[in-house]
Formats: C-alpha cells, structure tokens, sequence
C-alpha cells in the first residue's frame, strides 16, 4: 500500500492508573468503579485539585486556574476523577514533565481552562451570547426547545456530572461564577416535565424527542425510565435519544446494575411500540475512550439500545486536526461499539474564541477525513447557526473568510417564525474567531468595536 496521510492501526484500550496521583495512591479497584465513589470525590476547587495532585502540579498552574475560575470562567469547575485520570495519562504526577503534560493536555485544555488559554485580545466574540442558539426563545414549554420542524429538545435536568468550559447550555447548566450568573427554571421539575408531556401529546408534528439537560445521569434513573415511559406512550413520538456525556465521564453511573435493568426495560418496550431508542454521548479526545467507557457503552449495546452515538465539539488544541479526529473515531467505533455521529463547531459563548475554528478550517478537516471511515461512521462536521440549526459545512450559501462571516439557509421555520415570510429566504450570519481574520478582518473588527453595535451588512 501506498504512504497515506493517515496510516490506521487499531490501538488497545488501557485504563490509566489513577494510583499514579497522590490523592487516589490508596483507591481501590472496586472504590474506583463505584459511581458513589466518583460523584463523592470529584474535584471541584484548585484546593481539591492540589490534594490529588500533590506536588505534581506547580504553584503557578494552580495560580493560573484559579484565576481563570475568578475571572474567565463559564462553568464551575466539576470534573469526576474518571475524566481527571485521563489528562496526561502516562505521567506521574513525580514527574519533571507533570505540569508541562498538563498543560498541553487535550482533556485539560476543555476541561479545565486556565487563564493564560485564553485569546488575549478577543476572549469572547463581540456577537458572544449567553444563550448561544437561542433556545430559551423557542421553548414551547419551560425547558422544551421546538426548533424543528419535527424535532424537540427536552432539557430535564440543570445539572451535569462534570462541567465543560465550552458548554453551549452555560446560561442554565451548574452553579454561578464569579462571572456570570445562571438563568433558573421558575417551574418545579414535576411541573415541568408534566408541561412537556402535554406539549408533546398535543402535537404530532413532533416525531424525535432529545432528552438532556444538563445530562440525564444526574436525574435518579426511576424519574428518567418514568418520563421516557411517558415518552413511548406519545403516539406521534418515533425516535428518543438520551442524551448523556457521563459516559465518557462517568461510566460507573451507566454499568450500574440498576441503571442497566432499567435501560433494558426501556429497550424492550421501545422495540415493542416500534420506536427507536439511543444514548447519544459526547466525547472529544481518543484518550477519554478508556476500558471502563467501552464497557459501558457495550453494556447499553448489549440492554438493547438501537445505537450509541458520539456528538463531539470540534475545539483548538484538542481535536483539531484530521489524526485526532480519526484516532477519536477509530476508538469510538472499533473499542466501544460507539457510532461517530457529528462534531459541531464550538458555539459562540463568552470566553470561547481560543477553542473555535473557523468555518474554513472546519471544511478542511471534513475533507481530511473522508474515506477513511466506514460511510456509516464518517462523521458530519456541523455548524450550529443561530435562529437556523445544524448545517453541514458544506452548505454555507455565502463566505467572506477577510471578515470572518458566513451565511446560511434552512428549509423550516423554527417555532419563533410562524409568521415570518422571508425565513426561508433569509441569509443568517455565523462568525469566525476575530483574531484568525487575515490583518484587514482584524482591522475592520477593532473599528467596529469603537462604533455603535449594529449588524454586519449583507
């Protein structure tokens, strides 16, 4: 065979010792696959960090996090010790190189975002926004996004095992920062779940129902099996996809006995009423598809879930490049059984402009991985555009790459648009990171910033 761009060896899966931290030097095996175990022991502060670490990490990492925590930072921190295990996985924290490791770590660099990872100039994009997709404007119910046509997003929970600093859901999901507050749901959980279900029952123009969150590992399995149940009695409701990271984060919680009869009771009664069911999970480095998340998602395989699905971010210094992403793939589908589905550009959230592509890189990458994997498996790269929804990258109608604005169409009105006669016309805007325009898109961005706020011309 000829030299490849990619040269493809199947890699096995190792689970990396946890005892290799200071803090876990005493953990169990069995403590260590005990999901109570890492919900209680997730590190959530620089001084929980320090303890695990020992000395491994230096003062002026923690210096460094710490002040992001205080002055940057999105999502409190929240990381369980299964995603910790797996920064810098092959250095001990006595090494020379332990910090060093860890700050070049694609897990960390998400995970855990410290100061100086930022875009100095251009932390957030001017047009950042909270509520990056809008989705609280197209709830048609508290909690209950109708963007598509057939299509609903059912936010159940708040809450997350771990926090990502890219969450696109930053305005509802954890606790406060320093920066910025959280929005709250003003209706009780039983209220709302109720809300949604009547939504649903009263319009059979919906077919596909994505129950997340937040993430559904943190709402106790009876109230999830009892609201997907509910679910599969919704006539109209064909497709239901449970949405849920912590099977990357925390498989512990998904091998849980419990938790698996449920899913194959849900399973059962899914394939008994011709629906299809499916976890979808989110995973952005090859180094998170440890033992332990093999497992699980075989586990849930095995339950008789129709398919596990990977819905990855695509973020600078992580998974930006075509080796990455195929390496994540390769991992994904030959290890756990898991389908790579879409990586979605990072969304325009404050503090993101040093994670984001722009809409050129991503078309390069789309193109790098093509032919590699199985058709089936082959990842679709995706813009999420504001007021339109997933594109592929592929379809953008107009890009000018010196300012760094692209524009899109779509074929449906979301449920804000009822009335809107040019939707299907309209031109919507997406923007690249200011600071990867060429010097005369800078330019034009620093003026601007020095002028009213208005819209970038068509």
């Amino acid at each position: 065979m000829a030299e490849q761009p990619y040269q493809y060896r199947r890699r096995e899966l190792a689970e990396p010792d946890w005892r290799r931290l200071p803090g876990w030097a005493g953990v169990t095996r069995a403590e260590w696959e005990s999901a109570q175990w890492q919900r209680a022991h997730s590190v959530k502060s620089v001084r929980q960090l320090r303890e695990v670490a020992g000395r491994g990490l230096t003062e002026e990492f923690l210096a460094d996090l710490e002040r992001d925590q205080r002055e940057r930072a999105t999502m409190s921190m929240l990381i369980p010790p299964q995603m910790v295990n797996t920064i810098a996985p092959s250095v001990p924290a006595s090494s020379a190189e332990f910090t060093s490791a860890w700050y070049a770590d694609p897990v960390r660099r998400y995970m855990l975002p410290v100061f100086s990872d930022r875009q100095p100039e251009w932390p957030s994009h001017p047009y950042a926004a909270r509520d990056s997709l809008h989705e609280a404007e197209m709830w048609a119910v508290e909690g209950l996004t109708h963007r598509y046509p057939t299509k609903v997003l059912a936010e159940i929970v708040p809450t997350c095992p771990q926090y990502c600093g890219h969450c696109t859901r930053m305005d509802l999901v954890g606790n406060p920062t320093p920066s910025y507050d959280k929005h709250r749901f003003s209706l009780p959980r039983e209220d709302r779940l109720a809300a949604m279900l009547g939504y649903l029952r009263a319009t059979p123009t919906v077919r596909d129902v994505v129950v997340s969150g937040g993430d559904v590992a943190n709402l106790p399995w009876p109230r999830v099996e009892a609201f997907v149940t509910e679910l599969l009695s919704v006539e109209s409701v064909r497709d239901i996809r449970l949405a849920s990271k912590a099977l990357m984060g925390l498989p512990q919680h998904w091998l849980a006995p419990d938790v698996l009869a449920g899913v194959a009771r849900l399973a059962a009664l899914a394939r008994s009423r011709g629906v299809s069911l499916a976890v979808h999970t989110h995973v952005n480095a090859a180094q998170s598809v440890t033992p332990l998340v093999a497992r699980a998602a075989r586990a849930l395989l095995e339950a008789g879930v129709r398919d596990v699905r990977n819905q990855g971010v695509l973020l600078r210094g992580v998974n930006d490049s075509p080796g990455a992403l195929l390496d994540l793939c390769f991992a994904l589908l030959d290890e756990a059984g898991v389908t790579p589905y879409y990586f979605y550009l990072c969304d325009m959230i404050p503090g993101a402009e040093h994670w984001r592509l722009t809409v050129r890189e991503a078309q390069a990458l789309q193109s790098a991985i093509m032919g590699y994997l199985p058709g089936f498996a082959t990842p679709r790269i995706v813009c999420d555009v504001p007021y339109v929804g997933k594109r592929w990258v592929h379809q953008v109608v107009r890009y000018d790459a010196v300012l760094g604005v692209s524009y899109w169409t779509k074929g449906y009105r979301t449920a804000i648009e009822a009335g809107d006669q040019v939707a299907l016309a309209r031109e919507y805007p997406y923007y690249d990171p200011v600071h990867l325009l060429p010097e005369e898109g800078q330019a034009w961005w620093r003026a601007r910033a020095q002028r009213p706020a208005g819209r970038v011309p068509a």
